[in-house]
């Protein structure tokens, strides 16, 4: 194994095309091939499969492109720093269900980057996919809760792809309304008072398990449901509509305006909300920044929310 081979197969892995990837590594496409061909006997998988319509990525290429991935990006750094050419473009993403501290935390880490050259992804998804994500290190990181209705379920999943969950905060159940709502006028809302108004729920895709849910309390009746992908369309139906959605109570006005309010909800249960971590890598240093960011600013929370 080479870090040419890994950079090899890493470019492959973002054009999807072995002729693209060829141009851009301005190689020929046979040696380009016969690379890729070396790696994969010398690990006994095969990281792309081929067919008529192009490659894709096997199971196995992915969980080695994570690897990969990382191997590149230090052996970057430390060619940057003990022979100083130009500065090498760093990468970083996070992955995250939707919460405004994470992206608060992301444009913090940013602020503080002593970098020229960066390129940092603040991917908001479904709660599967951030597990994956992590698991094929697609991300350094991923947020996400637990509650008592799905600890079990997340807590096996997070062991079976081998990562860690540590805990940032336990915040107890709000809703999110419109500040014109009638929800808005009430100091504590019960389910009961939620029943006529809209509930908005963010979409899980192949895995929408009750347990993969990102709002808790998802297997309670309601007769008016929506189902959304991104938070800018959930809040502006919370406004435009009089819903609700069910969360942590934690929002950024600075980021989401003042147009959006918090109100706590009368139910026993619990928000654990943390981030998560592959068990068999050492976290990068943008990963340790953004974890030391994050915790200090999940530390500041209004304790109403917590």
């Amino acid at each position: 194994m080479t870090l040419k081979q890994l950079r090899y197969a890493v470019t492959v892995a973002e054009t999807g095309n072995i002729t693209e990837a060829a141009k851009k590594l301005f190689i020929a496409q046979p040696s380009l091939t016969a690379a890729i061909h070396s790696l994969e006997e010398e690990y006994g998988i095969t990281i792309f499969s081929r067919s008529n319509k192009g490659i894709e990525i096997t199971p196995a290429g992915d969980e080695l492109l994570g690897y990969a991935r990382q191997i590149l990006e230090q052996a970057d750094l430390m060619h940057e720093r003990y022979i100083g050419k130009s500065p090498i473009r760093q990468h970083f993403c996070v992955s995250s269900q939707h919460y405004s501290f994470v992206v608060e935390a992301f444009v913090g880490l940013i602020r503080q980057f002593d970098g020229d050259k960066y390129e940092f992804h603040m991917r908001e998804t479904q709660t599967y996919e951030i597990i994956d994500d992590v698991a094929h290190m697609r991300s350094e990181v991923g947020i996400l809760y637990r509650n008592k209705f799905n600890r079990s379920i997340i807590t096996k999943t997070l062991k079976d792809n081998q990562l860690t969950f540590t805990p940032l905060f336990t915040a107890s159940p709000h809703v999110f309304v419109g500040k014109n709502s009638p929800l808005a006028q009430k100091d504590r809302v019960t389910l009961d008072d939620l029943k006529p108004f809209p509930r908005l729920s963010y979409e899980q895709g192949s895995h929408n398990s009750f347990y993969f849910s990102e709002e808790i309390l998802s297997t309670e009746d309601c007769d008016k449901e929506l189902v959304v992908c991104d938070r800018a369309t959930l809040f502006n139906m919370v406004i435009g509509l009089n819903g609700y959605t069910i969360c942590s109570g934690s929002i950024s006005e600075e980021l989401n305006g003042s147009n959006i309010v918090a109100r706590p909800l009368a139910v026993d249960d619990y928000m654990e909300i943390g981030y998560i971590l592959p068990k068999s890598t050492r976290p990068s240093r943008l990963t340790l920044e953004f974890l030391d960011i994050l915790t200090k600013l999940t530390a500041k929370l209004d304790t109403r929310c917590q």
